[in-house]
């Protein structure tokens, strides 16, 4: 039996929205194809007028989605009265993995695998950029830096539009968006460019936290660790590969802009899929839709789900608010008793992306420095890569059959040590390849370990009124990290080998301590009993 679908409450201006954004990229593609005999450069072409009309209907075809998708905060808000708490269900905790919860899997992993290919494109198109725009690598670097703020503020914004409007909905929005960026690959100036890849960024960002809280809050219990990480790695990995694979095969014939183009197919392919990516149930009991909850929970668990007695929520988390609800749940995420998780997750979090967009990619010119040509220095790091990507499957064993908390800690730990260990070996000048090849190894292993744990652990964490929010933030700090690490690689500070691998050791230890000392473990753990633990 499939549930009644109450997403789409104005299915019209949706599927209309829709539309309009497809029609709008269409638009851009007859100035494209002309410039087919040019090898599709568009470099100081002006706009036609079926262009300016295509980035009209872009945006006004989002809006009017989006439209399509918002008035359900009506129903809620009739739907909920002061005189009554809202009835969350225990989802479907202790059945086995049946069909719709591998459809779900598979769907969930298609998006963030789409998702996870738009920013890799980057570093794909950026030779093209340069070369059409006439500009510096530097100049071209601005588009990664573009697309890096985007995922921040996607991150945090769409984060908690999960929390406010549904899971289901901000997917298919932000996936929207993704079909709306692919006219990126029909912009004549290099300004248009940096907007859409900010507007690109921005989908990627808010798409990663809700997948993984939509997967946190519909899995079974006993499953949900290790297909949480398990989907982090498959889906990023599934990422880079669709980006190389796409740039070799399409880049040489249709040039970098096509690369862009394919937001297109690949954003409509997860509106396609919409029909198997459910709305949370935990979402719908919150919002008082105790019969909607129910048919998710049956179609996940085959059998009808009766009603149970209520969980205790806090008075706060009793009903959606309407009015500054993204200030309070910032406060409670920072300032409530989950004050001590989020930050040390947070501190973790811009420690990685200083670590994964800073050290690592300044590494192959620090490892020269050591004695190690360039040559060598690349095959080293394609060794090391190999050796540790194994570790994945440690990392998902570790968390579903030791424990979640232990397991982030640990490897937030290893991280502070394999940086220690490069800061070592550089004071103490030794230029021995097998040492360096071990720090490398342990290095990438620990660095994969924490990202593949810790919006994992973000979404289990937290109760359902903030789940999405502070999955977000969590997500949003290691871009803010890469951020960082971007500018602070074009001051300089990564060329200091020795102080670069400190300064970003400290606050690993840091979050590893506030962890250890106020995390609490998820493992087997309802995500109700989880909230129940931290309200004590």
């Amino acid at each position: 039996m499939r549930s009644k679908d109450l997403t789409f409450h104005h299915p019209a201006a949706f599927w209309l929205g829709c539309a309009a954004v497809v029609a709008g990229v269409l638009a851009h593609l007859p100035m494209l194809a002309m410039a087919a005999p040019m090898h599709y450069r568009l470099a100081g072409m002006p706009m036609d007028n079926a262009m300016l009309v295509g980035m009209a209907l872009v945006p006004l075809g989002v809006l009017l989605a989006g439209y399509g998708l918002m008035p359900r905060l009506e129903q809620m808000r009739r739907t909920l009265h002061p005189d009554r708490d809202p009835l969350p269900f225990h989802a479907a905790d202790h059945v086995p993995l049946n069909r719709e919860h591998w459809k779900l899997v598979t769907v969930l992993t298609i998006a963030l695998a789409v998702d996870v290919m738009k920013p890799a494109t980057i570093g794909f198109v950026m030779p093209g950029v340069s070369t059409e725009y006439g500009i510096g690598a530097s100049t071209a670097g601005l588009l990664a830096l573009s697309a890096l703020t985007g995922t921040v503020i996607g991150s945090v914004v769409w984060g908690r539009l999960g929390d406010l409007f549904g899971r289901r909905a901000t997917i298919l929005l932000s996936a929207l968006m993704f079909m709306g960026t692919s006219i990126c690959g029909a912009m004549p100036a290099f300004g248009w460019n940096l907007v859409m890849c900010f507007m690109m960024g921005a989908a990627a960002g808010g798409m990663l936290p809700i997948t993984f809280t939509l997967m946190a809050e519909t899995i079974p219990t006993r499953h949900r660790g290790w297909l949480l990480v398990a989907l982090g790695g498959v889906g990023t990995s599934a990422g880079y590969l669709l980006a190389s694979g796409a740039a070799t095969l399409v880049e040489p014939d249709f040039g970098w802009r096509a690369l862009w183009l394919l937001n297109l197919p690949t954003g409509a392919l997860i509106i396609l899929l919409n029909h198997y990516i459910p709305e949370s149930p935990r979402f719908l009991a919150l919002a008082g839709l105790e019969d909607q909850a129910r048919a998710v929970l049956q179609r996940f668990s085959g059998t009808a789900t009766p009603a149970v007695p209520p969980v205790q929520l806090d008075s706060e988390a009793a009903r959606p608010d309407p009015h500054g609800s993204a200030r309070v749940g910032m406060r409670q995420l920072l300032r409530g008793r989950h004050a001590a998780i989020s930050w040390g997750l947070m501190v973790c979090a811009v420690a990685w992306g200083l670590a994964n967009f800073g050290f690592l990619l300044w590494l192959p010119a620090n490892l020269v420095s050591l004695g190690i040509d360039a040559q060598a220095s690349a095959a080293l790091l394609a060794r090391s890569a190999i050796l540790a990507l194994p570790g994945i499957v440690l990392v998902v064993w570790f968390y579903q059959r030791w424990s979640s908390i232990r397991t982030l800690v640990l490897f937030i730990g290893l991280t502070a040590l394999s940086l220690l260990f490069f800061f070592a070996i550089a004071l103490a000048n030794l230029r021995s390849t097998t040492l360096t090849i071990a720090g490398t190894v342990a290095l990438l292993l620990s660095i994969s370990g924490v990202i593949a744990t810790l919006i994992p652990y973000a979404a289990e964490i937290y109760p359902v009124h903030l789940r999405s929010t502070g999955a977000g933030l969590i997500a949003g700090g290691s871009k803010f990290g890469g951020i960082l690490g971007a500018l602070i690689g074009v001051a300089g500070l990564f060329e200091h080998f020795m102080l670069s691998a400190l300064l970003i050791a400290l606050p690993m230890i840091a979050a590893a301590w506030l962890l250890a000392r106020s995390g609490i473990e998820t493992r087997g753990h309802g995500l109700e009993a989880i909230q129940h633990a931290l309200s004590e």
